[in-house]
């Protein structure tokens, strides 16, 4: 059952979908094992009633990196992380929130070049703040079907890496969505640092990475998407990590090698 209605934002994830189609009873990125329908029921909101009750905090990481956030957390309570190139700037992830101060913010940085996606859970309202910066928003091909609302900016891209400019280039892992993927940024450490939206989730400690098809419903990955996960993620070149889910959810230095002691926990528990 649908309804059209103007609260198309959903209150668990913070996807929008179009306001002026009819909405699903239930949304369907939070209807999937991945996520989670509230427990009080579907909820949804508008876009106006979320400016009203909540802002945009921007934090400075390093000369090229800023992470955005929604405050009072809403939704997921992602971070989305603005990249600074002289190429032009790219909005990694999303958050479902666009007021007029960020827009400025991002104006006098040289405004965006193109935003990107880690996976589903991040859309957002990608659409809004494409349509703002003019820019393409790159989606990796296999996660096609859960794009509800396709706009006219989204623009598919297949295979294992996509070079875009400069030292930045997305790279394609799965595992957590099977478009699951990462942005690699070569020249901001010795090794360079990924990106890695949810495609590894960096633990509260600091000192294990992990990878699951949930993590909210704690659902483990199939051996085989393990497997196909292992053999791209440990090929890549790294020594840090800037993950998605909480603010401090960064690993500085010693990445991979924290990356690696987790995996071969993994291993063991698959027989590897």
């Amino acid at each position: 059952m649908t309804t059209i209605t103007r609260n198309s934002i959903c209150t668990t994830c913070g996807t929008k979908f179009p306001h002026n189609e009819r909405v699903p009873a239930l949304c369907p990125i939070c209807n999937d094992d991945r996520q989670f329908i509230s427990l009080q029921g579907q909820s949804w909101t508008n876009s106006e009633d979320l400016e009203k009750s909540h802002a945009v905090r921007i934090r400075k990481i390093s000369e090229r990196l800023h992470y955005l956030t929604v405050r009072p957390a809403f939704a997921i309570g992602q971070r989305a992380f603005l990249v600074l190139s002289a190429g032009g700037n790219i909005l990694w992830d999303c958050i479902p929130l666009l007021d007029d101060a960020t827009k400025e913010f991002i104006h006098a940085k040289g405004g965006l070049k193109a935003i990107a996606f880690s996976h589903p859970h991040f859309y957002s309202n990608m659409n809004e703040w494409a349509s703002e910066f003019n820019c393409p928003i790159y989606i990796h091909q296999n996660d096609k079907p859960w794009i509800y609302n396709h706009g006219p900016s989204v623009k598919l891209w297949s295979g294992d890496e996509k070079p875009l400019w400069g030292d930045l280039k997305l790279v394609h892992v799965g595992g957590h969505f099977p478009g699951s993927s990462m942005l690699h940024i070569a020249s901001v450490s010795r090794d360079g640092a990924m990106l890695c939206g949810d495609s590894l989730y960096i633990s509260r400690s600091l000192r294990h990475t992990a990878v699951m098809f949930s993590y909210p419903n704690n659902i483990a990955l199939l051996k085989d998407d393990f497997i196909a996960f292992y053999e791209k993620c440990s090929k890549l070149k790294f020594d840090t990590l800037y993950g998605a889910t909480f603010e401090g959810q960064d690993l500085e230095g010693n990445a991979y090698e924290i990356f690696s002691r987790s995996m071969e926990r993994y291993k063991g528990v698959y027989g590897l």
